[in-house]
């Protein structure tokens, strides 16, 4: 079986020769361009039909891909028979209806982040997938890209050691959104980037946040989190910063990762840096720090786009050829902690247990 985490520079089906797979996008708005780009130019993939409410954007949909069938009503997309999968690219408060629709019509589903806003939907439509026996993914695009792929591999290695700390922040100027806050909008990329890199198991979430611009949305919050162990993580999110940062660092005990997205070339860097403590000679009850400052690293990283491999790797899944990378699973982890995150803001702080 072929693996696009192992081999980041294939984005070709490795179903060679195969009809291609017939997928449906669902939302044609924001994200949903991307998407439907990306299906038509891969060639395991076509793009079939678009879906969208608006005619404005239908009209976009046909400039951009003739070929497609066009509609503003989802009920006949997924009645379509030649239909293989979908996408939706909605926004989240449709996700649950939207996939729940697909996966009884007999669809594959790609899902745009977050897969839902409540536990409750996201545990059903994880199950319902497995019922139907088809696949659930989440489109957690920033798993896919050259930097988060060489992360893995470098954890997979051993080569990080104990994660002590992981430290993430995601500022920006907007989008403003008026049905969610910046937590169920920014916090999920993170989130599903830490639960990729590391296996420990989030014990509980404090989140503070604040509303500068809408008295009903939070627009910039902190969270932590907490493990069973003594690693701890903490997000910055923010919707009103006069900058664009998507960096994050994760302090090992061998290695110390720094991945920048805002970098143009030198994205993710290496440092053999660490610390610990030694007993001196002269007293042997005294202890000092001792630091290893050590060689810095800038790995050469694919430059595939991040929605490319992810299309050919949802191929690869629907086929049986792959594991999901971001399956309904993932999906619902991160679903799990944001719940908590929210549950945490309202109360002022406190910290809440994620559910197991």
């Amino acid at each position: 079986m072929t693996s696009l985490l192992t081999r980041p520079s294939s984005i070709r089906s490795t179903f060679a020769g195969a009809v291609p797979l017939r997928i449906g996008v669902i939302g044609y708005g924001y994200w949903g361009p991307n998407l439907a780009r990306n299906i038509a130019s891969h060639a395991g993939t076509e793009l079939a039909a678009i879906a969208d409410l608006s005619p404005k954007r239908l009209a976009g949909a046909r400039a951009a891909h003739p070929g497609a069938w066009l509609t503003a009503d989802v009920r006949e997309l997924l009645a379509d028979p030649e239909i293989d999968a979908v996408v939706v690219a909605t926004p989240p408060e449709t996700h649950h209806d939207l996939v729940v629709r697909a996966l009884e019509s007999g669809k594959h589903v790609l899902v745009e982040k977050p897969l839902a806003t409540t536990i409750a939907d996201a545990e059903e439509m994880v199950d319902l997938a497995r019922r139907c026996g088809r696949t659930l993914s989440v489109d957690h695009t920033f798993l896919f890209t050259g930097a988060v792929r060489r992360m893995k591999r470098y954890f997979e290695a051993g080569e990080v050691g104990d994660v002590y700390y992981y430290d993430s922040t995601r500022i920006n100027l907007g989008l403003f959104q008026h049905q969610t806050n910046v937590i169920w909008d920014l916090a999920p990329h993170d989130i599903s980037i830490m639960l990729h890199l590391i296996d420990d198991p989030v014990r509980s979430v404090s989140a503070v946040g604040a509303r500068h611009v809408d008295a009903n949305v939070e627009n910039i919050a902190y969270l932590t989190l907490q493990f069973e162990g003594p690693m701890l993580a903490h997000f910055h999110v923010n919707w009103l910063a006069p900058t664009k940062v998507r960096r994050t660092i994760i302090g090992g005990s061998k290695k110390m990762l720094v991945y920048d997205d805002g970098e143009a070339s030198e994205k993710l860097k290496v440092y053999d840096s660490g610390a610990k403590l030694c007993a001196t000679d002269e007293d042997i009850y005294r202890t000092l720090v001792e630091y290893r400052t050590g060689d810095v690293l800038a790995p050469r990283l694919e430059k595939a786009e991040a929605l490319a491999v992810e299309v050919a790797h949802f191929e690869n899944v629907v086929r049986g050829l792959e594991a999901p990378l971001s399956g309904g699973e993932l999906g619902l982890k991160v679903v799990r902690i944001i719940e908590a995150a929210q549950r945490s803001l309202l109360s002022g702080g406190h910290p809440v247990e994620v559910a197991a």
